[in-house]
């Protein structure tokens, strides 16, 4: 069976505007105090589903951004508006029925096994208890990240690697409409990472979700990403196309790193040369959260 877009009103009642913007970031600040900012004026419209890749060097506030979007963190100044709501009048718990989060890397350790961790993840629903219809989600997920083999495997058992295309699953295992990835192949090598990148960059198309990755692989998200947002000291820099965004100009000025630029069937490949100090480093931030 498929999975469906939780498309069903949420428990307060509260309705997602199918006309309005999945995301709307509207002038948005985020500072640990008023000396030290880490995100200024971020305006951000996302309207459809598609595969967007946030990027940047160290420390530019791309982790604070996607935790401001979730509210682990509690923006300074600005509105976050999620299917025309607005976050600051929404329960957590509401939002999470809407919106899935994979962190960077997760210390979690369960005894169970990897059927009944994925199935963690469906517990966002308002309800308690499994059936049938939740296991069939569940290894639907299994074989989409390709890891169906490690079904009944013990959960604490696992490579660093297979940990995180399970955490993965996890997230998507609902099929929210929105889900966030802090830097989800980190821990995978190349093959796996190629693999995965290319299986969430399908899902805006196959479940109609907005996806949303921190990257720092450069050629990787030229290869799948549909729109790229760059950010440095604290703002966006560029946002757009791959093409329109990983230039050799952006390339040096954001990471201070000396690169070409050729064209592989329609998408920009970056050849890297090597690094400059003059990357943009703005004088008025402290110091930043990545």
């Amino acid at each position: 069976m498929p999975l469906s877009i939780n498309t069903k009103k949420l428990e307060d009642g509260t309705k997602m505007d199918p006309n309005a913007p999945i995301v709307d970031i509207i002038k948005l600040d985020f500072g640990y105090s008023p000396e030290v900012p880490v995100l200024k004026d971020i305006n951000v419209t996302l309207d459809k589903p598609e595969f967007v890749c946030i990027m940047g060097p160290n420390g530019v506030g791309k982790s604070t951004l996607i935790h401001c979007m979730n509210r682990i963190l509690k923006f300074t100044n600005g509105t976050i508006m999620i299917g025309g709501n607005d976050t600051k009048g929404m329960k957590l718990k509401e939002l999470s029925s809407y919106m899935g989060y994979v962190p960077a890397s997760s210390e979690d350790s369960f005894p169970l096994t990897v059927v009944d961790t994925i199935m963690v993840g469906l517990q966002n629903d308002f309800k308690f208890g499994t059936n049938d219809d939740d296991l069939k989600r569940v290894y639907e997920t299994l074989r989409m990240m390709k890891i169906e083999h490690l079904a009944m495997r013990n959960f604490n058992e696992l490579s660093a690697g297979q940990h995180q295309k399970v955490m993965l699953a996890r997230g998507l295992v609902r099929t929210p409409k929105i889900v966030l990835l802090d830097e989800p192949t980190s821990n995978l090598d190349i093959k796996h990472q190629i693999d995965v990148t290319k299986t969430l960059s399908m899902l805006p198309k196959l479940k109609g979700m907005l996806v949303i990755m921190i990257s720092h692989d450069i050629n990787i998200t030229a290869k799948f990403a549909d729109r790229i947002i760059m950010l440095s000291g604290g703002g966006i820099y560029a946002d757009g196309t791959p093409s329109e965004v990983l230039t050799k100009e952006n390339i040096r000025t954001v990471y201070g790193v000396d690169a070409d630029v050729i064209d592989v069937n329609g998408r920009p490949h970056i050849i890297l040369n090597d690094c400059f100090e003059d990357a943009y480093i703005p004088t008025d931030l402290g110091p930043l959260e990545d």
